[in-house]
């Protein structure tokens, strides 16, 4: 419980509602589960705090004065794609939330909710917030280590007296200019979760895309599937439990892979994880 407690006040959460004794209440509420909470009356003022400091997880009324909650949810969007958002109203239908959850609300509070109600939402959020500040992290790690191998490559071509270097790796080498990230004959693209390869694309799941970039990162071990799930997934089993976790993901993400360059490049080590193999040793 305090372990909860503590990671809550970690994470910092932009509570967006009109009328004061609402968002009053609701402030008090979150705050007593531990959120460090800030305010703000109408979607100018939110999305203008946003900017400035950005937030794990808005909690945002659909009925604000001038820009409403739908528009708020855009522009949040446009400023950051992985912005999560919740959104709540006092006049909720089925029209209304499917309308939230397709221009990209993580989920949809009728109003007035309990506090169990709005206590899960929240969490489901932050949960949510927390695995994109992981693959965030991910994405900076990797571009990091490429960053020093592209230095350690050039260097080395430059001395005569060290072998020759493979170019093809530079070429393979997540491009540090633009927002794609290559993986042997594959091109991932964060956001939006798509990876191509001959011409061809394909969608992957957030889970399969933090899975195929995880190994990525840690290619030149076998993973445990304990360490997956704890690193993707954001929880802790054991590793019994842990293989019948990520074994689904696995097979939908060598499907995929296989469908756009025909080559298994996810090696499964029996009883010890999943290791990712080389594109030439996959051909």
């Amino acid at each position: 419980m305090l372990r909860e407690m503590a990671d809550r006040q970690l994470m910092r959460l932009l509570l967006v509602v009109a009328d004061g004794v609402s968002r009053y209440t609701l402030s008090m509420t979150l705050q007593r589960e531990g959120y460090v909470v800030d305010e703000a009356a109408n979607g100018e003022a939110a999305l203008e705090r946003y900017r400035r400091r950005d937030f794990d997880l808005v909690l945002a009324d659909i009925d604000l004065p001038g820009m409403d909650g739908f528009a708020l949810l855009r522009g949040l969007k446009q400023h950051s794609s992985d912005a999560v958002v919740i959104l709540m109203s006092a006049e909720a239908d089925v029209r209304s939330a499917v309308q939230a959850l397709r221009a990209g609300a993580g989920d949809f509070l009728p109003m007035p909710c309990s506090s169990d109600e709005l206590r899960a939402s929240v969490e489901r959020g932050m949960a949510s917030a927390r695995s994109k500040m992981r693959r965030r992290r991910l994405l900076i790690a990797i571009k990091q280590d490429v960053a020093q191998l592209t230095t350690e490559l050039a260097s080395a071509a430059r001395d005569e007296s060290q072998p020759a270097i493979n170019l093809r790796d530079l070429r393979q080498l997540p491009p540090m200019h633009r927002n794609v990230i290559s993986l042997g004959p594959f091109e991932l693209a964060p956001g939006r979760y798509e990876i191509a390869a001959g011409g061809a694309s394909s969608s992957l799941t957030p889970t399969e895309f933090d899975l195929l970039l995880y190994l990525a990162a840690h290619r030149e071990r076998v993973v445990p599937c304990s360490e997956l799930v704890r690193e993707v997934r954001g929880y802790h089993v054991e590793e019994p439990e842990a293989r019948e976790v990520i074994r689904p993901h696995i097979s939908n993400l060598r499907r995929k892979l296989k469908s756009l360059d025909n080559a298994d490049m996810i090696a499964n080590v029996r009883g010890s994880g999943y290791r990712l193999i080389d594109a030439a040793q996959a051909d």
